[in-house]
């Protein structure tokens, strides 16, 4: 009889808390304030088509890849691949420093998301108006006040925090002011040689704009990267406060985190139902959803465009997040037969309907803000922080009750946040304690040191000019050196390691895939994921330019070309460890007088092998690590070499 136990590496509480944080996972703060705008830059339904298409020929095969390997190996990237194919062990190290990077900046996110979260608590919420005292920007300018000006005084105008003569507002910028107005009787100044409308002689910047970049950030007309400014410590207290919660809640590990995400996963699908809910209602809601799903002719025809193709296809890659070394350590702690073929296409289609889901709510209150300005819907809405921060912030001041609305919509952005830094946290710990197991039995201390070390690098960003090393991570950190380690995973696991043994490892986990689904997963995996992956890499390259920021004024802040290197640098890192691995790898084996032809490099060694670890039964070999044996036959059978 053969006796086998699961290894003593832990596994989730129930298959729910591995599907809730996976879920949690895969829908993050890109399905809220990136999947709108790429919608409505590339033609709304457009997109949609070339979203789901994306998924099921690169994000899913890819999604599903990863948490095989996971589940299979039990273990994290960097064993994983270190016994898998010896040579790529720097692949493993590549995604970990990618994930490394990232917990840095985006725990910031959630900080920025506390910050607005307790400032929506006061009687009138902060970017309602202008400020009138140092931290409000001269051209913050707010409709109510300018029309209350025109009623008092007939050439008046609000600029510089206070009721100004028209006159002194044109002559601050080179002007006077025109003696006739336009053919709506609005006021203008003149240069000389032509009449320019008052609202277009300099530009204006709303309160929810003004208070991001001033209050919030403390952004100074000089700040840039040779002058970054002092800490602003309420943006420490809120750095502070978004580590205390990710260390809590992994503190014990996925015995913790697993019942956090019951929360922090589900808490965003009810907020959105309440947000759509009311968003319906509100006046401008059915243009705002009708140009989000409506197709024209013209629209149609994007179709054609590759860029649009590109956008999908980056937005589904990081929106499922493979490659970072996530999936991989979420399934590592699955139960050897779980079915993770079912729990990928789940929650596949459930992280691509929530971003559909998403789109219909952030349109409807677009719509609305759309209406309340008489603008067109393109004018309004804008993408990534600029969402979050100063669209969606000044639609709620426009709706009753706008401390209750601010506090579901942060609260929610806290949740989607929470999840995907749970994940990318938990990936470096486990790394950390698959390098050094002695480490295991100390988890908490792994954790707590994990945290400190996270939020002394993120005091960066808690700066005045913290938003410039913000973007910066934000812009290189997950680029090429993210699409190549994926292009290099697929490769090395359907051609060094083989198609063949990965199909049996699904056997041998119980799943019994139908013919259908198998050539699927192969002609995805073999030929149609690597080649949209290298033309994501491609775009990525050809679309290039340098990286940038918000600054003080209007016009974004390019960064000097030192800093770009340095951006180029954190881009190619997991490159770099690739590299270096292949080359530690032969230096090793040859130190050591073993062989290092490319079968030996890419061949799986005798550690390779299920989670499943069984003691009662010996092979005549000698290895104390037999992995998975069925009466006298063993599926060790992929070791080539007996080194590490």
């Amino acid at each position: 009889a053969v006796v086998s136990t699961q290894s003593t590496w832990g596994n989730w509480d129930n298959q729910c808390d591995f599907f809730l944080s996976c879920l949690g996972y895969a829908v993050g703060l890109g399905n809220v304030w990136r999947f709108p705008y790429l919608c409505y830059e590339h033609g709304g339904v457009t997109f949609l088509i070339a979203y789901v298409t994306m998924l099921l020929i690169s994000g899913l095969p890819l999604f599903f890849l990863e948490l095989v390997l996971g589940q299979y190996a039990g273990k994290g990237p960097i064993k994983l691949f270190g016994r898998i194919a010896p040579a790529f062990k720097g692949l493993g190290y590549g995604m970990l420093m990618i994930s490394f990077l990232v917990v840095i900046y985006y725990n910031m996110i959630i900080a920025w998301t506390i910050y607005y979260t307790f400032a929506g608590f006061a009687s009138e919420l902060p970017w309602t108006y202008c400020g009138t005292g140092n931290l409000t920007s001269r051209d913050c300018f707010q409709r109510e006040s300018g029309a209350g000006m025109l009623q008092r005084q007939q050439y008046g105008h609000f600029w510089d925090k206070k009721c100004t003569k028209v006159e002194d507002v044109c002559q601050n910028f080179g002007m006077e002011q025109a003696t006739e107005r336009d053919d709506t009787d609005r006021l203008q100044c003149t240069n000389g040689s032509m009449n320019i409308l008052l609202n277009k002689v300099y530009p204006r910047v709303s309160p929810s704009e003004d208070y991001f970049k001033r209050t919030m950030l403390g952004l100074e007309p000089d700040s840039s990267w040779s002058n970054m400014g002092g800490l602003k410590w309420e943006l420490v207290l809120c750095l502070a406060a978004a580590w205390t919660i990710v260390c809590l809640c992994l503190i014990k590990g996925v015995q913790s985190s697993g019942k956090v995400v019951y929360f922090t996963a589900l808490f965003p699908y009810l907020v959105l139902v309440i947000l759509l809910i009311r968003g319906a209602t509100l006046d401008g809601a059915y243009e705002g959803i009708v140009f989000y799903v409506v197709p024209t002719a013209e629209k149609m025809a994007n179709l054609g465009k590759i860029g649009v193709w590109s956008a999908a296809a980056t937005q589904i890659f990081y929106s499922l997040g493979p490659s970072f070394g996530g999936l991989i350590t979420l399934s590592s702690y699955n139960k050897f037969t779980n079915n993770c073929h079912r729990d990928a296409i789940l929650i596949a289609f459930a992280n691509c309907g929530t971003s559909i889901f998403a789109g219909f709510v952030i349109f409807s209150i677009i719509g609305f803000m759309a209406k309340q300005a008489a603008l067109p819907v393109e004018e309004v809405i804008k993408g990534g922080p600029g969402l979050a921060f100063i669209a969606y912030p000044e639609a709620v001041t426009q709706m009753p009750v706008p401390q209750l609305w601010s506090f579901l919509f942060f609260g929610m952005l806290i949740t989607l946040g929470l999840d995907s830094q749970f994940t990318m946290t938990e990936t470096i710990t486990t790394a950390i304690m698959d390098q050094y197991p002695n480490l295991r039995a100390h988890k908490g201390k792994v954790v707590i040191f994990a945290s400190i070390i996270g939020f002394i690098l993120g005091l960066t960003m808690c700066t005045r000019g913290g938003i410039f090393m913000f973007e910066l991570i934000n812009w290189y950190s997950a680029s090429w050196g993210l699409l190549i380690c994926a292009i290099t995973e697929i490769i090395v696991i359907m051609y060094a390691y083989g198609f063949r043994n990965f199909l049996e490892n699904i056997e041998e986990m119980g799943m019994k895939l139908p013919a259908f689904m198998k050539y699927y997963w192969l002609s995805m995996w073999m030929v149609v994921t690597p080649i949209v992956l290298c033309f994501v890499l491609i775009m990525n390259f050809v679309q290039y330019s340098p990286a940038y920021s918000p600054s003080y004024t209007q016009e974004n802040y390019y960064f000097p070309i030192g800093i770009q290197f340095l951006g180029w640098i954190m881009a190619l890192v997991a490159v770099f460890f690739i590299l270096i691995g292949i080359a530690f790898q032969i230096y090793n084996r040859k130190k050591n007088g073993k062989p290092t032809d490319f079968k030996s490099m890419v061949s799986p060694n005798e550690k390779w092998g299920s989670a499943i670890v069984v003691n009662a039964v010996k092979k005549p070999m000698g290895l104390d690590n037999q992995t998975y044996v069925k009466d006298e036959f063993s599926y060790n059978k992929y070791s080539a070499d007996t080194t590490y």
